[in-house]
């Protein structure tokens, strides 16, 4: 592992987190990084419902078949996607733009001490559904994923999970 890129390899999934509370700014910071992302056209459809309400973030875990932790994190954050404000109206675009935006805030929360966890929602039309509900997101507006952040209570080694066999020059 190239040691330049020490902060790709370092950002691991946490899934358990210690009970302080992640401030304002910190999490100002992540989602700055997010927005940061790349997007076609420079459309930017991303929204970022942010979740600090101990019930709430509980309600949305309880819909989350893998999603437990996000009841323990001092923080969620509800990526979502605007179809109005997608290249073309695309779904393909707007989940491609959404998908950039949370490498950019899991990494950003990575670099700053923070744990984090990328939970799916989309294309899981019961968990949209359970979000959007629980939330007030509009119909045009897409649930994408669940982040759950907060300070590590777990520690994990870098790794990376190159395989030569993934890669094909110049043809399959």
């Amino acid at each position: 592992m190239n040691p330049k890129l020490n902060d790709l390899f370092t950002r691991r999934s946490i899934r358990s987190y210690a009970p302080e509370p992640v401030g304002d700014t910190v999490v100002h910071d992540v989602l700055e990084a997010a927005m940061a992302a790349p997007s076609a056209v420079a459309a930017d459809p991303w929204h970022f419902v942010v979740v600090r309400d101990q019930d709430m973030r509980t309600h949305i875990a309880d819909g989350l078949p893998h999603g437990k932790m996000l009841a323990d994190a001092p923080v969620g954050v509800i990526v979502c996607g605007d179809l109005h404000r997608a290249h073309d109206g695309e779904l393909s675009y707007m989940l491609q733009d959404c998908s950039a935006a949370i490498e950019n805030l899991l990494i950003a929360a990575s670099m700053l001490g923070l744990g984090a966890c990328w939970l799916g929602v989309h294309p899981r039309q019961e968990r949209v559904d359970h979000i959007r509900r629980l939330l007030g997101i509009p119909q045009s507006v897409i649930p994408v994923a669940a982040i759950a952040i907060g300070w590590p209570a777990e520690s994990k080694e870098g790794r990376t999970r190159y395989r030569d066999d993934a890669v094909h020059s110049e043809e399959w």
